[in-house]
Order: structure tokens, then sequence, then C-alpha cells
């Protein structure tokens, strides 16, 4: 693969952003090789693989509503890709609107997909999201009619 241009990084964050924001694991699956390696935190184990990024993808899609992401700024070097991100998302389960602010390297392959990709990411819980229902606060005597 060619050196990357920044427009190229810039592409590949935004069919990341729109996988996030839509939840569609497929689409993110689409930009990493089979055997890639995602490290979602600098001090744990990575995850290896299509079916672990999968798994991840699939839990993150299960468990987050109101998904944003933006990539601030985005430099290519070679074939990676380094961006400056923030994002947000709140948690399903109790409704709490947590932000995001991160760095991030994507390492391609020569075909484009990402062989590995590394973050390093703050996290803040804001408070309630009154837009959305926490899971355990249902009325179990209701009906899905309303």
């Amino acid at each position: 693969m060619p050196n990357l241009t920044p427009g190229d990084g810039q592409d590949l964050l935004a069919r990341l952003k729109r996988a996030a924001e839509q939840r569609d694991v497929d689409l993110a699956l689409a930009q990493f090789r089979e055997d890639a390696e995602l490290r979602g935190d600098p001090f744990e184990e990575p995850l290896v693989g299509a079916n672990a990024i999968r798994a991840a993808w699939n839990d993150a899609a299960a468990t987050r509503v109101n998904v944003e992401m933006d990539a601030e700024q985005v430099w290519a070097v070679g074939t990676t890709v380094l961006a400056r991100w923030h994002g947000a998302y709140t948690r399903r389960s109790d409704a709490h609107r947590i932000r995001q602010r991160g760095f991030l390297t994507i390492e391609l392959d020569d075909a484009g997909l990402i062989a590995r990709m590394r973050e390093w990411t703050l996290t803040r819980d804001v408070g309630i999201d009154s837009s959305v229902q926490a899971e355990g606060d249902a009325d179990p005597g209701a009906t899905h009619g309303g």
C-alpha cells in the first residue's frame, strides 16, 4: 500500500464513526483483517482475530445507545493512521451518559484493512440521559403497546 494521505485516514475514521453510531457490527468488521489485533486499553491483553473483535463490537452495540464519535485531528504516516477523537454513549442498563476522549493508532495492511488498532481512552460518567429509560426501570406490568 502506498503512503496514506490525511484524506485516507479521515475516510477510514468516517467509516468507523458510521459503524459505531449506527451500531453496525458488519461495517466495523469490514474494516479489519481476519487476524487483526485490537487493543482497547494499553494495560489489557489485545483482542485478536475477527471473532474476538466481533464479540466486542456486538457487546457495544447491545449495551449502548445514542452513540457519538468524532475525530478531532487525523494524521497519516506511511500506512499508519493516528487520530485524536472524542465521543459519547448512553449505557442501556442504567441510562448513564458516558463521555470519552482518546487517541488511537491504526496500522493498515497492503489491502487497506486494519491489521492493528490501539486506543488510549479517558472515560467519564456525566449523569443520567433523560431520553433513555434504563433497562432495569421498565414496568413489569406494562405491555408493548403502552
